[in-house]
């Protein structure tokens, strides 16, 4: 009888401590995923390939991607807390920040070395021709210190020439019924561009280091759910690698997700950041960090009007989720 009720008690100890961890395991489960949005440009595609691929899910986090279009409209939903992380350039992160001092940039995507471009018409041979003209840019953002580096290496200012707020995918639309005479834009908005007639006027490959795309995250998931954010950037870093090894396949994922041409999507003029390059992009002590850069893009949005405040650039990086834990 004893032999039984000892078996009988184990039984029950082992019952409970399963059950304990099944109910564990399922509390763990039901952490909702990581909303994060995108935009359509190639450095913020190897998210849709982590996603298809399972790279998220492999490192432990379910993510949700977030297509954005319109940008203004998605920045103000980021800041409002409906997604926990974004995809900004370097200088809209900047000026972001001035009103969303509790946010953070943990990883760098990319760098564009020729993928941006400004596409003219056919009259606007060279920079200098759009003196007087109509040139359009996201203002407020990176596009507008991105234009207006392009008018100073011509020797012009932005006085010079009459900017439109623009959006990427409007450009090839607006060349065509001549309410811009140029504009800045990137795939697969470019092609199009070109296919009414624009061509290309100037591209990121002379301003290099200067466009760089980061991953942000609210300052509330990076204090609730840090080792979600590592899950994330580690599968990030998984997709660069694979589709670096697999171009065309990773092109294939893109082309079916976002249901556009393969042949718009290219790699060329676009350095994908792994995390080697990651590492030196974050030590301040490198020249050519992100610190220095980011300051480029203060002091140009301070001088403008366009922002009053800054928060301390430091604070507004966070590499320690590039690191392995500890």
């Amino acid at each position: 009888m004893f032999k039984l009720f000892r078996y009988i008690s184990i039984f029950l100890m082992t019952a409970c401590l399963l059950f304990g961890c099944h109910a564990w395991t399922a509390t763990e489960l039901k952490r909702p995923p990581l909303k994060v949005e995108f935009a359509s440009f190639v450095g913020e595609y190897p998210g849709l390939i982590a996603q298809e691929k399972g790279f998220f899910k492999a490192q432990g986090v379910d993510v949700e991607l977030v297509y954005k279009r319109y940008t203004q409209l998605e920045r103000a939903n980021f800041s409002a807390g409906k997604y926990d992380g974004i995809s900004l350039s370097l200088g809209s992160f900047i000026i972001l920040s001035a009103t969303n001092p509790d946010i953070q940039g943990v990883m760098l995507i990319d760098e564009s070395t020729g993928a941006d471009v400004v596409v003219a018409q056919s009259q606007i041979k060279t920079v200098a021709d759009l003196k007087g003209k109509k040139l359009g840019a996201n203002l407020g953002g990176f596009s507008e210190v991105f234009v207006t580096e392009m008018l100073k290496i011509a020797n012009l200012t932005s006085d010079d020439v009459n900017l439109v707020k623009s959006e990427a995918f409007e450009i090839p639309q607006r060349l065509k019924n001549n309410s811009i005479q140029a504009g800045h834009t990137w795939e697969p908005y470019l092609s199009k561009a070109i296919k009414l007639g624009g061509h290309i006027l100037f591209t990121s490959k002379q301003t290099p280091g200067f466009i760089l795309d980061m991953i942000v995250f609210r300052g509330e998931t990076i204090r609730d759910r840090p080792e979600d954010i590592r899950a994330f950037v580690r599968g990030w870093l998984q997709a660069i690698t694979y589709w670096k090894a697999n171009v065309q396949e990773g092109k294939a994922i893109i082309s079916k997700a976002l249901e556009i041409p393969g042949n718009t999507i290219s790699l060329e003029g676009i350095n994908l950041t792994d995390l080697g390059e990651n590492q030196k992009f974050f030590q301040s002590s490198n020249p050519n960090s992100i610190y220095k850069t980011a300051k480029i893009y203060a002091d140009f949005f301070i001088r403008s009007g366009n922002v009053t405040r800054i928060p301390e650039l430091k604070s507004l990086f966070n590499s320690s989720f590039l690191n392995p834990p500890s």
